[in-house]
This record gives C-alpha cells, sequence and structure tokens, in this order.
C-alpha cells in the first residue's frame, strides 16, 4: 500500500506506515533517487484464502463476507509484483515516482474473489457478513479510490507486454 495515500488508516497498522513516510521523507531529503512500489495486496496473503484471518488456504463451507464485500481491491501475485519492479529499476518514467501495481482484472471485491473461488471449484459457499461497523469500515475501497496523478504512474499503462496473472488462475492454485 502506498503509505502517503493511508492517512485514514487505523491503528495498529497506522504505525507501520507512519514508520514508511519517516523513511521515504529521509530518502527524499537526501536527494537520493528513488522508485517506491506499491503492490498492494499480495495474493498469497489476501487471495487464496479468500481475505479470510487466520488461513491462507481457500475456505472448505463458509466465508466472511466483510462490510458489504463491494470495497474493491487490487490483489496481485507476487512473481507479477517482481516482474513490474525489475521492469521499473531503470525505467526513466518512474524515476522519483510511486509505480502502482493495478491491473484492471485484478480491481476485485471480496465478493467477487469469492464468486471466482466458487466457479473454479464447483462448491459454493455459505456467506457470514461482517457488518462494516464490525471490520474497521472506514478503510473501504482505500487501495483503489484514488487518481494516480502526476507523482505516480501506473505498471500496466507503462508494460501492456506483461502479462500479468489474473485471480481465477491464481486461484487455480488451491484446486
Amino acid at each position: 500500500m502506498d503509505p502517503a495515500r493511508m492517512g485514514h488508516a487505523l491503528e495498529p497498522g497506522r504505525v507501520t506506515l507512519d514508520e514508511k513516510m519517516t523513511v521515504r521523507k529521509a530518502i527524499e531529503d537526501a536527494n537520493i533517487p528513488f522508485t517506491y512500489v506499491s503492490a498492494n495486496c499480495f495474493g498469497g496473503y489476501f487471495a487464496g484464502n479468500l481475505s479470510q484471518l487466520g488461513s491462507l488456504l481457500p475456505p472448505r463451507d463458509k466465508v466472511c463476507i466483510y462490510g458489504d464485500g463491494n470495497a474493491k481491491v487490487v490483489f496481485m501475485d507476487e512473481d507479477d509484483i517482481g516482474t513490474y519492479t525489475a521492469k521499473a529499476l531503470d525505467d526513466p518514467r518512474t524515476l522519483n515516482k510511486t509505480l502502482y501495481l493495478r491491473p484492471p482484472e485484478n480491481i476485485l471485491s471480496q465478493r467477487q474473489l469469492v464468486e471466482k473461488w466458487e466457479k473454479l471449484s464447483g462448491k459454493t459457499l455459505e456467506k457470514v457478513e461482517v457488518s462494516a461497523e464490525e471490520f474497521l469500515a472506514s478503510m473501504e475501497g482505500c487501495l483503489t479510490n484514488f487518481e494516480i496523478g502526476e507523482e505516480g504512474e501506473e505498471a500496466f499503462d507503462l508494460y501492456p507486454e506483461v502479462q500479468y496473472t489474473r485471480m481465477d488462475a491464481y486461484l487455480k492454485r488451491y484446486l
């Protein structure tokens, strides 16, 4: 996540983002060339488990849907993060900017991710709704609710030749 865009984050995650901003400020104050990579939700932590806490594997029978389940986030395969990062290393278009990894087919809601899993697995999961109040409603959509602007670049636009892993293909690993 881009800590510069997470001012509304709540504790305990807030402290980590604040620490990242301290490091960024030191880099920029020292005039050290940089490219920050905002990779969003690593598939290994957030996709394979359908965004369930406490597990890295897909649930077998029921899934908790947080809030209304329609807030969109970006799910990324870790190998794709490495590919985009390597491409940006010597690319002058990313110098002193943030590279945002937001391939369009991987911007999904939790409900869409669950639907992909159900289609792939052939099994319908029981949905247990967890109210927005119970699960940090203020965080909804925080990874895609902004325009990138001049201070950043969209990796999908810069490197259209990358055949990134779509989340339905990612989920097939768990079948």
